[in-house]
């Protein structure tokens, strides 16, 4: 039997298992930015097998088989899931000190109670045995929010969205908090005027808003942001390359719609301009509200342009930008401040470069409103591992308090992804444990260090967001 995934992993230290074991561990889960589909909850859906569940719409593990030589047929192909499930295995031993290897394991430790390092010998049998468990009602898709003591998930949702799962959700009273998330990137998304205007006119059906100009657009929008505080929102999430903050005047926006609207290319200046007005007047719409806004900056996207077309988006052909932000970054956020309309923000960047660089522009915006007002947002994506969480958390703690921070997110598409808020509880507890055992933190202040990572793991979120 496997002791690899034993109770004790990654605890380098006496005093990081006591505040794992102590203090981390029996903690709930909020997550509060996922891509989890609504339906499937509201459905309580149960999987097929563990193919299904474990390898459709995971990017990562799909760039990994690519890696490894395994055909597009058993990556996003038409092969069977049991075909897919085996390239995996067979994929599974290569991806050692790739944050994968940890997580497969840890997930069918945590889930299946699956103890056997997955490899092309021991496939059919893992396969059969979760196969099996995932179609009972324990491992439904609500089964499994349950089972890993989740509290909150907060989706990530476009303002069209009829959002009719969370209002079903709510309405039946399913005990865990299911909120949608707002995310408006297609509203600023003027790069293809064709493709523009087609959203523009599904955003007008869904808000019974005739849009024809700039400010119909806003009208349109701020009906929806309106309707998703109806059903519970509290947080909206922005997929950006770079923060945009050009200087403006609000008749050179109202020309800018007017001629994409019309189906003309804009420039790159007019491009900028507009998103710089966008983001602005989102993140007013968001303070009014008492929201949170977050921003995900850093990433080139769909890079491929042959597998693009063949497969779309969100398929693992994106990658770490180098775009330079500070500037743009400072101007945003201060012009927020200086009219005392800056909401609750979280900053999360894809390169690591950047941690720093956000550590201390954080600081900047803090004004002892609310602890932690602006958030340096955790490991994200490509930096969601151990050495990316890491990297985070010492430059927050060196910059900023990291004991005012609020954690993990999954950021995932799957139901079984949630021990990676125990990696990360585990990462988190063995840093501050190190610092214990080199004497770098008093160990007379173990008590008021174990309640540090109990707010980092759940408390700061659950007061920050208000959940």
């Amino acid at each position: 039997m496997n002791s690899f995934i034993n109770k004790d992993f990654l605890l380098q230290t006496d005093a990081a298992k006591e505040l794992y074991h102590n203090h981390a561990k029996h903690q709930p889960i909020i997550d509060y930015h996922c891509h989890l589909n609504p339906a499937l909850i509201a459905n309580d859906y149960k999987f097929d097998n563990l193919g299904q569940i474990w390898l459709e719409g995971d990017h990562y593990k799909w760039r990994a088989m690519r890696t490894n030589g395994i055909d597009e047929h058993y990556v996003t192909g038409k092969a069977s899931d049991w075909e897919k499930f085996e390239k995996w295995a067979k994929t599974v031993p290569y991806t050692m000190r790739n944050p994968l290897y940890h997580w497969t394991h840890l997930e069918l430790k945590t889930a299946f109670g699956v103890e056997e390092l997955l490899n092309p010998t021991t496939a059919k049998k893992i396969f059969d045995t979760c196969t099996e468990q995932l179609r009972t009602s324990e491992f439904s898709a609500r089964g499994l929010m349950k089972k890993y003591k989740v509290e909150m998930v907060g989706t990530t949702d476009d303002p069209i969205d009829t959002l009719e799962h969370h209002i079903s959700l709510k309405n039946e009273g399913f005990e865990i908090k299911v909120l949608p998330t707002w995310r408006p990137d297609k509203a600023m998304a003027v790069e293809n005027p064709t493709d523009y205007r087609a959203y523009v006119e599904k955003l007008s059906a869904a808000s019974g808003v005739s849009i024809s100009n700039y400010n119909d657009l806003l009208t349109a929008l701020r009906n929806r942001h309106d309707f998703f505080a109806s059903v519970g929102c509290k947080l909206s999430d922005h997929g950006i390359e770079e923060f945009y903050a050009e200087t403006y005047t609000q008749a050179e926006i109202a020309a800018i719609f007017d001629k994409v609207y019309g189906g003309k290319e804009l420039t790159k200046e007019e491009i900028l301009k507009f998103k710089s007005a966008m983001l602005y007047e989102g993140a007013i719409m968001d303070w009014e509200k008492g929201w949170t806004q977050q921003f995900h900056y850093g990433t080139i996207r769909n890079n491929n342009t042959r597998l693009f077309k063949q497969l779309g988006p969100d398929t693992g052909f994106d990658s770490i930008g180098d775009f330079t932000v500070a500037k743009a970054m400072s101007r945003f956020l201060n012009s927020l401040d200086t009219e005392n309309k800056l909401a609750k923000t979280i900053i999360y960047n894809l390169n690591p470069r950047d941690n720093d660089l956000i550590a201390t522009m954080i600081g900047n915006f803090q004004d002892g409103t609310v602890a932690g007002k602006i958030q340096f947002g955790s490991g994200w994506w490509f930096l969601d591992q151990k050495m990316g969480m890491e990297a985070q958390m010492n430059s927050l703690s060196n910059l900023g308090l990291l004991s005012r921070f609020v954690g993990m997110l999954t950021d995932s598409r799957s139901f079984l992804s949630y021990p990676r808020h125990e990696y990360f509880r585990r990462i988190l507890c063995n840093l501050l444990g190190d610092d214990i055992e080199n004497g770098l933190l008093p160990a007379s202040e173990m008590k008021f260090i174990g309640k540090i990572v109990e707010d980092i793991s759940y408390s700061n979120a659950k007061g920050f967001f208000g959940f």
